[in-house]
């Protein structure tokens, strides 16, 4: 029966792939581009890699794969909360403190200690935001940092 666990997950993903991948098309291309790489190829990626993940998760479940719970249903709850201020935080603070937040926040549950934890998040964040901004084109919120 802990086999359903992974293909429920696997379903939920595979509609989580759908909907982020259709949004990823409804990207505006910015005025002049129209090449092979544009602001929507990343997400479409994801959007390709988190549906075959769940297409492999509904095909070859785990067997032995119980519902968490205690502490590790917890620790996902606060993961989820997480993600959730994230999405909300991203436009009026912007991408790289937000980022920086999010992440080192998820590490440091994870069990790295507060000071490397965060340091991840603002490598990520400093890496992420001039690969969206200048490699893809996409332009994410600056927020706070933003300068006029």
């Amino acid at each position: 029966m802990s086999f359903l666990n992974d293909r429920i997950l696997g379903v939920l993903m595979l509609l989580l792939a759908v909907a982020y991948g259709w949004q990823a098309q409804q990207i505006p291309v910015p005025f002049g581009g129209g090449g092979p790489v544009g602001p929507s190829t990343f997400p479409t990626l994801l959007a390709v890699v988190l549906g075959l993940t769940s297409l492999y998760l509904m095909l070859r479940p785990d067997p032995d794969n119980a519902w968490p719970l205690g502490r590790t249903l917890g620790e996902m709850l606060v993961a989820v909360l997480v993600l959730i201020a994230y999405t909300l935080a991203l436009e009026p603070i912007g991408f790289p403190i937000a980022t920086t937040l999010a992440v080192g926040i998820l590490c440091w549950r994870m069990g790295a200690r507060p000071l490397p934890a965060f340091l991840v998040g603002l490598g990520g964040a400093v890496i992420g935001y001039i690969a969206f901004n200048f490699g893809l084109e996409l332009t994410l919120p600056a927020g706070l940092l933003e300068f006029h």
